[in-house]
């Protein structure tokens, strides 16, 4: 389950920024939706760089238990391509090129090239993934607790998707999103939870690429 949960992290990523170019899925889908995805899309834009808390939450359905359930910290750089994901099981770190995967538990970082095709969703495109390849509708607004939602749903076009929708949840006060919920076509439903959103917080340098020094012993795997 954790392999799972994390292949859909970096899939979706919270977070986490990241735009494309329109194409006719526009006129099969709700203009009002869209109109909410693109004011969303460019308030993150408006950041040089983003930092965020976020909780991943998988469970079969909203009433269930969680089969799995971690939390972490996200900090981007929307106009690179560039982030550091860091949770208590592993950090994912790209400089816009190259994704290093830290693997905590068996002292192991994979290196891999960084997908960059335009159906591919990353923690740099989640704000903006929905200009291609999905169709999308406004649902009835949501509180929770005293944040008032917008929510928007959206449906992959392509019919081999291991998902059939997603779910997001826009805050109507600051624009910003709330929470992603991606339902499987295996049952499953992974929450993206974000709180703690930080507008251009200072970055260290080096701190999107792998830093060796900084863990000694790891193996390097190189898969590319």
């Amino acid at each position: 389950m954790l392999k799972i949960a994390m292949r859909e992290a970096k899939r979706f990523g919270l977070f986490i920024l990241f735009l494309v170019a329109v194409t006719s899925v526009y006129a099969q889908t709700d203009a009002a939706a869209k109109a909410l995805l693109d004011k969303m899309s460019s308030t993150y834009k408006g950041y040089k760089t983003v930092q965020a808390n976020f909780t991943v939450t998988a469970r079969q359905s909203p009433q269930a238990a969680a089969d799995y359930s971690e939390s972490g910290v996200i900090l981007i750089e929307p106009s690179s391509g560039k982030y550091h994901i860091t949770m208590d099981s592993q950090e994912l770190i790209s400089d816009g090129k190259t994704l290093w995967t830290v693997l905590k538990d068996v002292s192991e970082v994979q290196v891999t090239d960084v997908d960059n095709s335009a159906t591919a969703i990353s923690p740099v495109n989640i704000f903006s993934f929905y200009s291609s390849g999905y169709k999308y509708v406004s649902a009835a607004d949501e509180r929770a607790g005293n944040t008032a939602l917008h929510v928007i749903e959206l449906s992959p076009e392509d019919t081999q998707s291991p998902y059939y929708k997603i779910k997001l949840r826009i805050s109507q006060s600051t624009n910003l999103l709330y929470d992603v919920t991606v339902f499987d076509k295996n049952g499953m439903r992974y929450t993206y939870a974000i709180k703690g959103t930080k507008a251009n917080p200072t970055v260290p340098a080096g701190r999107f690429t792998f830093q060796q020094s900084q863990y000694p012993g790891v193996e390097i795997v190189d898969l590319r």
